[in-house]
């Protein structure tokens, strides 16, 4: 039978925020744990489905996965590779499948998943073993990592809506290199370039004609089994961080190399598309009072984007709001402290209550409210829509912690005790709020809420608040990134 080793690593990793990410932010599972994934809607299940089908003997060493946060703790990474070494040392195996993200950095480490896969490549009996996997489209592509994979396959929507359909056809590929018995090869290249997570939506340029481009070239060559448009991840202070392409192939590296050119080559004649502009908040609430909407407007706040990294807390659009007395709004905030600050309290009752802001030196601070509880809960849902980009890595069933519900004025205010992306409208409804019955709604994401939110919206518009998730990478300090990069250099 044919034996397959399976882990994961899933971290998006914000290098510019405070703090450390350690092995207590990690959801850990090892062994047979990781079968208990099939059927949540995750990549592993992904993975599981076509292990099954194939009827692959399936060994399962670890996953470790965390929310986008800061520069990982090294005693991660140890840890897992403490996990993972001797499960792949009870081989021999057929191949190895890695369920990854592909954006983490660690103290001592820029290259966390290359590191890894280099690692199990100096095992006996690894070195030309096929390994194969799944990564997320913002992952920072190196050199290294494709020169230890064989069939590394990403995400090629943004929202991720094919996270799973994604591992589904990289384990399909490792099929193929088994029943076929031809393992092939990966080439990458950077294009040089760094676009914000806001630039990165495939529904828009330049992503869509990069992906287009990608599957014309899939098509026109036979040899080429995948081509990866990896739109990067520009808060990771590392090297190779920005816009690359990679490529499975068993054909020659010219023709590779020529593939790769031509991507790079369109994703700098389109440069300066991956930079979007954004809008005062209070330009744009003056433009709602002023017009009639049929639907909520949606207020996407991308510097506060949790998806990226970004702590959740940040009051920048809750000010605006509130500076401006528009009514019937609702936004959330992660802030533990405020919803244990109103644990005494029952429904209708009201207290003043510091909201948002706290240990965020981006934000002006904590916003003092005199706010009625209208609901208190232990935060679980399950997500109404099983394609959620946020599906890929925490499955179907969701936790924020305990949560309170608050009002003030015309804003009701969701507080989390975890923060967790706006991806699902059931994050809403489960707290007994209708979002499709709010006028305004400010959402802490860049571009993977759209799957959620546009089909609710009247309109939608992105503004500019306070935040480490900033759409403009000329702000940020980086110290290891390649040079030159655009936009930081324009050549």
């Amino acid at each position: 039978m044919t034996r397959i080793l399976l882990a994961g690593l899933f971290h998006e990793t914000h290098c510019f925020v405070n703090g450390t990410t350690g092995l207590g932010d990690f959801n850990i599972d090892r062994s047979a744990a990781l079968m208990d994934f099939a059927g949540n809607g995750s990549t592993i299940d992904g993975f599981l489905d076509v292990a099954a089908r194939q009827g692959w003997d399936v060994e399962p060493a670890c996953t470790y996965a965390a929310s986008p946060s800061a520069m990982v703790e090294d005693a991660v990474i140890e840890a897992f590779w403490s996990d993972l070494e001797p499960v792949a040392r009870r081989g021999p195996y057929d191949a190895v499948y890695l369920n990854l993200h592909g954006a983490m950095v660690a103290e001592s480490f820029e290259d966390v998943e290359g590191t890894i896969m280099e690692r199990l490549r100096a095992i006996d009996g690894f070195a030309e073993l096929p390994i194969f996997g799944v990564f997320d489209l913002h992952a920072n592509m190196t050199a290294r990592m494709a020169a230890h994979a064989n069939g590394l396959v990403g995400y090629r929507e943004n929202p991720h809506i094919d996270a799973r359909d994604s591992a589904v056809r990289a384990a399909e590929l490792l099929a193929r290199c088994l029943k076929e018995q031809t393992v092939p090869r990966m080439f990458s290249r950077h294009a040089g370039i760094v676009w914000p997570p806001t630039g990165t939506g495939t529904a828009d340029t330049p992503m869509r004609e990069l992906e287009a481009l990608a599957r014309r070239i899939e098509a026109d060559n036979a040899d080429i089994w995948a081509v990866n448009v990896v739109a990067g991840f520009s808060f990771a202070d590392m090297p190779d961080a920005g816009v690359a392409f990679s490529l499975v192939t068993t054909g020659q590296e010219q023709e590779a190399r020529a593939a790769l050119d031509a991507l790079c080559a369109k994703a700098w004649e389109l440069r300066a598309e991956g930079l979007p502009a954004e809008d005062d908040p209070a330009d744009v609430l003056a433009r709602i009072a002023a017009q009639a909407f049929e639907g909520p407007v949606i207020l996407v706040e991308p510097s506060d984007n949790v998806s990226g990294g970004a702590p959740g807390n940040g009051t920048g659009v809750l000010r605006a709001l509130l500076s401006a007395g528009t009514q019937n709004a609702g936004v959330v905030i992660a802030d533990a402290e405020a919803v244990i600050a109103l644990d005494s309290l029952a429904p209708s009752e009201r207290r003043m209550v510091a909201i948002g802001g706290k240990d965020n030196p981006f934000d002006p601070g904590p916003v003092e409210l005199d706010v009625e509880l209208v609901s208190r809960s232990d935060g679980n849902f399950t997500l109404e829509d099983i394609k959620s980009h946020m599906v890929a890595a925490r499955g179907k069933h969701i936790e924020m912690g305990p949560c309170a519900v608050v009002r003030h004025g015309g804003v009701t205010i969701l507080l989390t005790s975890l923060k967790t992306p706006p991806f699902d409208l059931g994050q809403w409804r489960s707290q007994g709020i209708n979002p499709e019955e709010l006028s305004v709604i400010g959402v802490k994401a860049a571009v993977a809420h759209r799957r959620a939110y546009d089909k609710i919206a009247a309109a939608s518009f992105t503004v500019e608040t306070l935040g480490p998730c900033i759409s403009d990478p000329r702000k940020l300090p980086y110290t290891r990134l390649n040079r030159p990069t655009y936009p930081l250099d324009e050549s």
